[in-house]
């Protein structure tokens, strides 16, 4: 079993856990046990959420609210664990967004808090958490990343970019790990009805998807806590995105920028 064993002085930490597939992944592994550490900034979602996952499993569920792409949040979010006197047996770095348009019209300011987050914050939290665990000899990283890890995509250079990115470190990360009892996986998820589309402006193109490409956000979580038990590297949610991630690997990229240029009816401009 790659998970460590549920402790009354361990915690799984959860970010970006105030909705969606963050808020899922909390619920599954509560429901194996674990105590948690629900961070966002929506400090009263999470409370919700505390008090439910506490009531139905009987665990202890702290929420923790901070603004993980400053300096200064990842602070409180340290100093709050110690407070409490909580160890991280298992990251689970969910927190992130995306943003839509051509890069040239997008707000830059936007785009670097975007690669902070999705990026930045991985990094931070990792290099925290992970050499407590390597210590102890057990512990587990889930990351986060998405099925536009596997391809750039026209409209969302940026997110799909840090995706990338988020990809390539848990792959490496769970290289450099072998052997010491602490697993690694990162989490590929495809379409999911979330609050992610809202967020990137991608509403339009989300409604133009037929039904049959969402996973729903509780099966995308499920998949990701199970395959993070069994120690696999990848997970990919959803029989039709493994198809477009294995393509978006091996189809030669100036086709793929072509099609995609296609698909969002882009000019030369």
């Amino acid at each position: 079993m790659a998970l460590p064993t549920p402790s009354d002085s361990a915690v799984a930490l959860v970010t970006g856990a105030s909705s969606g597939i963050g808020a899922d992944i909390a619920r599954s592994l509560a429901a194996r046990g674990h105590a948690l550490a629900l961070v966002a900034r929506r400090e009263d979602r999470l409370a919700e959420l505390a008090a439910e996952l506490s009531g139905r499993h009987g665990v202890r569920a702290e929420a923790i609210g901070c603004d993980l792409v400053t300096k200064a949040g990842r602070k409180r979010l340290v100093d709050a664990l110690a407070e409490r006197e909580l160890r991280v047996d298992v990251l689970v770095n969910n927190a992130g967004f995306g943003t839509a348009g051509l890069f040239q019209r997008l707000d830059g300011a936007r785009e670097t808090e975007l690669v902070r987050l999705n990026c930045e914050v991985v990094v931070d939290l990792c290099g925290r958490f992970v050499p407590g665990m390597v210590e102890r000899g057990a512990g587990a990283v889930l990351n986060v990343a998405s099925t536009a890890a596997f391809q750039p995509l026209p409209t969302q250079a940026t997110y799909s970019a840090s995706k990338a990115f988020v990809l390539t470190f848990t792959q490496a990360l769970r290289a450099d790990l072998h052997g010491t009892g602490v697993a690694a996986t990162v989490l590929c998820p495809g379409p999911v009805h979330t609050e992610f589309g809202e967020v990137a402006g991608l509403e339009q193109e989300a409604a133009a998807l037929p039904d049959f490409v969402f996973v729903p956000s509780p099966e995308v979580a499920e998949a990701g806590v199970g395959g993070l038990e069994s120690d696999k590297g990848v997970v990919i949610p959803g029989a039709l995105n493994k198809v477009t991630a294995v393509g978006g690997q091996f189809t030669p990229r100036r086709l793929l920028l072509g099609l995609g240029r296609r698909v969002y009816r882009l000019g030369d401009s």
